[in-house]
């Protein structure tokens, strides 16, 4: 294996600070520098970046982020056994990384990010769509970041690309796709992770758009579609019957058949409901 930096190889710092990977934290560490830096690659030229990383563990991808060009990367992690390897490579890298302990849903990132920002991360399986999805929805847009390179379950990378009339097709795609040009760049097996996990792992990479692909008043789309899915099953007139009293005629109005269900609904038909409803 081909060094990246002066530090040791990964599983060499595992056994030096008693690292295993905790399932209550959804960890599977990821140990080959050579992937972890590719990883980095994708997340685009770093040179002048801020980078956020998201559960960094022993400091793989963040080693990676580093060795790519970073400006800066921030690292939020819960798990305090991880600290003194983190710390190892800050020292190997003077001024570049910041470790903040904590819990990344609760963690104000306020003042330790200068613009432009990139997001990698190999998230925790137990919070990645929760986190996602907070990026997906500020309450202003463009938010702080420029794009998101980020593994998650392929299962979930699959529902984040999907196309209407898929199976994988629902929130999580239209979210993304809204705001977003949304693409999956890397797979990876369960055998390049530590433990390995029972399923297969993906990259995606999400560039944002400085606005929406269609205009929609935000809330409204996303209760729009938070309900037409709870029920895809269903007929659109009778999974959006609680919107509004005459919901077949706006469903019309909008140019959409009430007797269609939610998963043949392109992202532009579910933004003008969303405007036909809002009143715009």
């Amino acid at each position: 294996m081909t060094a990246i930096d002066s530090l040791p190889p990964l599983r060499e710092v595992i056994a030096s600070h008693g690292l295993s990977a905790r399932k209550s934290l959804g960890q599977n560490f990821l140990l080959d520098l050579n992937l972890t830096a590719k990883i980095a690659r994708k997340a685009g030229d770093l040179t002048g970046c801020d980078v956020l990383e998201i559960g960094p563990g022993p400091g793989g991808l963040t080693r990676g982020l580093l060795a790519e060009g970073a400006r800066k990367v921030v690292a939020v992690e819960k798990d305090r056994r991880c600290l003194p390897a983190l710390h190892e490579i800050a020292d190997a890298y003077p001024g570049r990384l910041e470790i903040i302990e904590g819990d990344a849903l609760e963690v104000d990132l306020t003042g330790h990010l200068t613009g432009p920002v990139r997001v990698a991360a190999n998230l925790p399986y137990n919070v990645g769509t929760e986190l996602l999805v907070r990026w997906l929805t500020p309450d202003s847009w463009p938010p702080f970041w420029d794009s998101l390179t980020l593994m998650f379950q392929r299962e979930v990378a699959q529902r984040i690309v999907a196309r209407p009339g898929s199976k994988a097709y629902g929130r999580l795609a239209l979210l993304a796709q809204w705001r977003c040009d949304a693409k999956i760049v890397l797979d990876l097996p369960p055998q390049a992770f530590t433990p390995p996990p029972k399923v297969s792992s993906a990259v995606v990479h999400l560039t944002r758009l400085d606005a929406p692909r269609f205009e929609a008043n935000p809330k409204t789309l996303s209760h729009v579609v938070a309900m037409a899915f709870n029920q895809r099953r269903k007929m659109l007139r009778a999974a959006l019957k609680g919107l509004a009293p005459d919901i077949e005629d706006q469903l019309r109005a909008a140019g959409l058949e009430p007797t269609a269900r939610a998963e043949e609904i392109s992202l532009e038909g579910f933004c003008a409901l969303a405007r036909q409803l809002h009143g715009t």
